[in-house]
């Protein structure tokens, strides 16, 4: 199976010290190990760079550009990205209308959009709440991975 992954767990992987880190990289490991796929979309990896770059004193992780392009690169190879298609626009609008989605859920709608789009089923987040009015994806957090609540 191919499991899409959220920023936000890409973001505590590089986040030392964050309470969450060692959760996010056992469920990684989990899921490799029972040999699924892992990928993502470069609207994860922009918003990414948007959070790591952005200064520690305005919520981010103020890590400088050269060292953010690297951890791109590594998780470009890691979770390859999916195309970003014309396709994923059709199901974007047809989930915001379904769902009555206003402000900023409207990004979370578009990786729904793709994962739909490119006939993913599974997310793996830290922000299940987020995700949790679209009825046509499976949410899992870390925490359900790890402790064994999700079957894979």
């Amino acid at each position: 199976m191919i499991i899409f992954v959220d920023t936000n767990v890409l973001l505590r992987l590089d986040h030392l010290g964050h309470p969450h880190r060692e959760l996010a990289k056992a469920a990684l490991e989990r899921i490799v190990d029972e040999q699924h796929t892992i990928r993502t979309i470069p609207q994860v990896l922009y918003e990414y760079w948007v959070v790591a770059t952005r200064p520690l004193e305005a919520n981010g992780l103020g890590f400088s550009t050269d060292d953010t392009a690297r951890m791109l690169s590594d998780f470009k190879e890691l979770f390859p990205p999916l195309r970003d298609e014309r396709g994923i626009l059709e199901h974007w609008e047809n989930l915001v209308q379904t769902y009555k989605v206003q402000g900023k859920a409207a990004h979370d709608a578009r990786i729904v959009a793709a994962m739909l789009r490119h006939g993913l089923t599974h997310l793996i987040t830290f922000n299940a709440g987020d995700f949790a009015r679209f009825s046509d994806v499976t949410v899992m957090t870390p925490d359900d991975i790890v402790s064994g609540a999700q079957s894979l």
